[in-house]
């Protein structure tokens, strides 16, 4: 039986990790500031700052004794005294100088190897620890929480988010400086902050992970968060594998993140693999979880010191693994046979966070604490604003050369044509951006293989239209003949108009369709003889990439010195120099920014004695080696482009390149003309399907038309031979029903006069037949309405009001234009496309398709008057 997703190991409470916070020596910070402050402004100012001499006093000794066992008031504790020591920072110069505070050293000592510990007479070390204890505390309150709960995996996740970005900030901000001098404990080195960082954040995905699970998330879902989980312990194992972090932990800790990287790969398999069940791709399936038994037997060979609790939950995600595998090796063996892939050619598994690092920045802003502030004069914060105006234009300068100098090698490369001829040798030229798009557009629509079967469609949508043609004509001429029977069999008896005469305009509408549907199939024969003649020359557009169809730069048939090679290798090498100058200079642009940001000269303006200027001269000039390193780089820059030049020149002569940029233009020509081609036989094929499909609408409604007609005179037929045998039978109706005949078949083209005495039949006056105004467009392939569609109407009316018309139109001589059929052909095709030649005297008209209906419109005259 398969193993459920709630039965996988990673869905239980799983063991973490927290860190411990580091330990310090009591330091008395309260008497050397207060005897500077008194030594450089005056007795009377330090007397003015004695409560934040004080407060700052206690945050320390808060600091040194764990006053408060509360982990969130640990927390508090140690961020107001990070904002102070921010304020310190900027007021009090702490180094052996003896013009600076010289008497306050700090002393800290390793959070994994007690015995290890640091001291130095600066603020950084001191703020660096106070970073790492503000993570470690985090790390503890994640770890607080029951996660057996959704809010408690919530909360967790939020700690362990927070620790995270206590650690980032400290890798970012302090690192580097409390290891100025290589002095520092590794706790606080930029490797321990960056490792501790991801440690924090596979511990805040998990919490997700485990919220997911406990929801009911799909497999897919869960899948990509357990990646996630496990991405995270692998760069942290990563981290742990390497120096100075190898030897500094123990091994328990590398065993235990070891683990969890393998569970959570393993984990996210395992989900994967439910997903790919569900979808039958059972090959992929196999392959997935082989390689998570894999990873979870070989991270078991170094499991030593890690937790219980991870190898039972190891040992159960394996067992529902091993289950999952097995049913579905069964299930490929008997059913699917499919083959399976090697695990190494499987594409990476998708992964997705759902947490970052927590911006630290807000929480640890010192900017609107008020300690200390009268110690800031007015004369440091406008030479800091000097000085920043200093740096700012340097740094403008060198951005703009580092842009110019990027900009001069797009320039010339695009010259030389580098290194597009050089990936034509190798076979890996490709087309320009916009033909290229052409040709995609070309191919997605079906290219010209695909042109047969829309002309598949052109026949068939003409068929049909011939098939209704005829349809309609044959019931037509049925019901003449008919009516030519019963004319011969009842002689002058039979008093109503002929049927020729009445359905002049319908034939003359047949007629006109008659000849679009042979001017159409000239045009479809011109179409069909324009793709056989283009085929070949369209077939390049079939080749798929189309770069094969390109020509390649090849090289020399004959060579004397059998240099061509070395040629080629000189160039790329030199191109390879020139991109690494490229990646130089970005380096370059982001140390600018990075000096920039990180420049803050503030406390020297503070405790500086001397002139400003001075400072500024001195402090300025950090900038100039960077300055130089650009000059440099664009001077380098200069130097390998005259040498590419030449290499190039050397290049073009030996490889033919005018040749080969002649053959590669007459190319682009070629498949620019077959796709013009393309396009403008696609659109003609698309004018005749818009033709075939509108004329069907229009032969449809006709046939409609005919349809009521022969109804009517069905009607009509009827009891005219009712009445006809009523006289033969020597009923006396022949006085009253011989005006009834004449009344009921007025001339073609005459009113017919009705009594004004005549009382309309209290029966609803529905009309036999209503033209519609315009034919709805139909889709093609739509069946025409069966001929019987006209039987299931009401029956027409059989009362004729006082003011009725005759029952058929007079046949308009003189006809307005009518809208054509399709668009105009392409110019290179004499006459309009898919329109009968311009009519001649005697000719058949064209198809109007607003031509008047040749009945009667709505609520007027029916055939026969009231019995």
């Amino acid at each position: 039986m398969a193993a459920t997703p709630s039965s996988s190991a990673a869905g239980a409470t799983n063991i973490m990790l927290a860190i411990f916070e580091k330990k310090t020596n009591s330091v008395d910070v309260y008497r050397p500031l207060r005897n500077y402050i008194a030594f450089n402004y005056s007795e009377r100012e330090a007397q003015n700052l004695e409560d934040d001499l004080q407060t700052l006093k206690q945050l320390r000794s808060d600091i040194e004794r764990h006053s408060d066992p509360s982990l969130p008031s640990r927390r508090d504790i140690l961020q107001s005294y990070f904002r102070a020591l921010c304020l310190v920072e900027t007021r009090f110069p702490i180094s052996p100088d003896p013009a600076h505070v010289s008497t306050l050293t700090f002393v800290w000592f390793d959070a994994f190897k007690p015995k290890q510990k640091s001291s130095q007479q600066n603020i950084h070390l001191e703020k660096a620890s106070i970073l790492f204890n503000l993570g470690a505390v985090y790390s503890q309150i994640g770890l607080s929480y029951d996660r057996n709960t959704v809010d408690g995996r919530r909360q967790a996740s939020h700690a362990f988010i927070a620790a995270a970005g206590a650690f980032a900030y400290l890798r970012d901000n302090a690192s580097m400086k409390a290891n100025i001098g290589g002095t520092a404990t590794v706790d606080i080195s930029v490797e321990c902050a960056g490792m501790l960082e991801k440690l924090m954040l596979a511990q805040a995905q998990e919490c997700v992970f485990e919220n997911s699970i406990a929801k009911g998330s799909t497999p897919g879902v869960c899948s990509k968060i357990s990646r996630q989980v496990g991405l995270y312990y692998e760069e942290a194992l990563a981290a742990l594998n390497v120096a100075p972090l190898n030897t500094h932990f123990d091994k328990s800790w590398i065993a235990h993140v070891q683990l969890k990287s393998a569970l959570f790969y393993a984990e996210a398999c395992f989900r994967y693999g439910l997903e790919l069940h569900e979808k039958e791709e059972i090959a992929e399936e196999i392959a997935r979880l082989r390689s998570a038994v894999n990873v979870l037997t070989e991270a078991k060979k170094n499991s030593k010191g890690a937790a219980a609790q991870i190898l039972d939950a190891i040992a159960k995600l394996e067992a529902n693994i091993n289950r999952n595998l097995e049913r579905a090796v069964k299930e490929n063996d008997r059913v699917y046979l499919m083959r399976v892939p090697s695990p190494s050619s499987l594409p990476p598994l998708a992964a997705f966070s759902m947490v970052k690092p927590m911006a630290m920045s807000e929480v640890l802003d010192a900017s609107k604490e008020k300690m200390f502030a009268s110690l800031v004069p007015d004369s440091s914060t406008k030479a800091l604003s000097r000085y920043t105006e200093m740096v700012d234009d340097i740094i403008r300068t060198q951005a703009e050369k580092l842009q110019q100098a990027s900009e001069l090698t797009r320039v010339r490369l695009k010259e030389m044509e580098l290194p597009d001829s050089i990936l034509s040798l190798e076979g890996n030229f490709t087309l320009p951006t916009s033909l290229k798009e052409d040709v995609e557009a070309v191919q997605i629509s079906g290219g010209p293989a695909g042109l047969e079967a829309e002309l598949q469609q052109l026949r068939d949508l003409r068929r049909v239209n011939q098939e209704l043609l005829v349809q309609t004509e044959e019931l037509l001429q049925k019901e003449a003949r008919e009516d030519s029977q019963f004319r011969s069999q009842f002689g002058t008896k039979w008093t109503r108009p002929q049927s020729s005469t009445l359905t002049k305009n319908l034939q003359d509408r047949l007629n006109r369709f008659a000849g679009n549907l042979k001017q159409a199939a000239e045009s479809d024969g011109r179409i069909e003889r324009s793709v056989r003649e283009h085929s070949a020359f369209m077939s390049i557009l079939d080749a798929r990439p189309i770069e094969s169809a390109l020509p390649t730069l090849a090289r020399p048939i004959m060579s004397l010195d059998q240099n061509e090679d070395a040629i080629v290798g000189s160039l790329k090498q030199s191109l390879r120099q020139l991109e690494t100058l490229g990646a130089q200079r970005a380096g370059l642009e982001d140390m600018l920014k990075e000096m920039k940001r990180k420049d803050d000269i503030l406390p020297k303006l503070m405790t500086s004695t001397g002139s400003h200027e001075d400072l500024f001269k001195k402090e300025i000039a950090k900038y100039d080696h960077i300055s130089e390193e650009i000059a440099q780089n664009i001077e380098a820059q200069e130097q390998l482009l005259m040498q590419i030049q030449a290499q190039n020149d050397e290049f073009s002569a030996i490889f033919n390149l005018e040749d080969y940029k002649a053959s590669r233009e007459k190319c682009y020509k070629q498949i620019e003309a077959a796709i013009s081609k393309f396009r403008e036989i696609k659109d003609n094929i698309n004018e005749g399907l818009k033709f075939y499909v509108t004329l069907q609408d229009a032969i449809t409604n006709v046939k409609q038309q005919s349809n009521d007609f022969v109804m009517t005179r069905n009607i009509q037929c009827r009891e005219m031979i009712e009445d006809v045998q009523r006289q033969v039978a020597g009923l006396s109706f022949q006085d009253k029903n011989a005006g009834a005949f004449n009344n009921s078949y007025p001339p073609v083209g005459t009113q017919s006069q009705r009594p004004s005495t005549q009382q309309p039949d209290p029966r609803p006056q529905t009309p036999y037949y209503q033209p519609s105004e315009q034919p709805p467009v139909s889709t093609y392939g739509h069946p025409p309405p069966p001929y019987g569609s006209a039987a299931h109407q009401p029956p027409p009316p059989y009362h004729i009001p006082p003011t009725s018309a005759a029952p058929y139109q007079p046949h308009q001589v003189h006809q307005q234009p009518a809208a054509e059929y399709g668009q105009p052909a392409y110019p290179g095709w004499r006459g309009p496309y898919y329109n009968a030649p311009a009519q001649q005297p005697g000719s058949v008209p064209r198809p109007p398709y607003t031509v008047p209906s040749p009945y009667p419109p709505p609520h007027q005259g029916g055939y026969y008057k009231q019995q």
